[in-house]
């Protein structure tokens, strides 16, 4: 995990979700996703926001053909974790403990969003139980 990837900006971000989502594309073909989902945007713009992406280390390309394939390098949820800790990092000092408190305090919870959470809430309290009876 790279600072660089937690510097990807939201268009970046966006460009990048179209790859995961569509697998290896052209610049066209992601401008026409995102058009698609109502971000007009001009192929050069496209074009840079891959080639800044690539200068990260986010994505990589195939210049074998006419047009460049562009391939995502690093996965969602690589992406996802150093974007998380650069946010714990700014603002709970790296604690992830108050993020989470605040994210289930103020989020809405299907049902099944619910007991998932509860298992987890119970894997760790059973971890935590397990690591008190061992300590002296």
């Amino acid at each position: 995990m790279t600072a660089r990837e937690a510097e990807i900006g939201q268009a970046e971000l966006e460009v990048l979700q179209t790859l995961w989502e569509h697998g290896p594309a052209t610049v066209r073909d992601v401008m026409n996703v995102l058009h698609e989902r109502g971000r007009q945007l001009a192929y050069t713009t496209v074009l840079t926001f891959l080639t800044r992406l690539e200068q990260k280390g986010c994505v990589t390309s195939d210049k074998s053909g006419l047009a460049y394939v562009y391939r995502p390098k690093v996965t969602r949820d690589k992406v996802s974790r150093s974007r998380l800790e650069a946010v714990l990092d700014a603002f709970y000092d790296g604690s992830p403990g108050p993020l989470v408190l605040q994210l289930i305090r103020e989020g809405k919870f299907t049902n099944a969003e619910i007991a998932e959470l509860q298992e987890v809430i119970d894997g760790l309290d059973a971890k935590h139980q397990r690591r008190t009876r061992s300590s002296p």
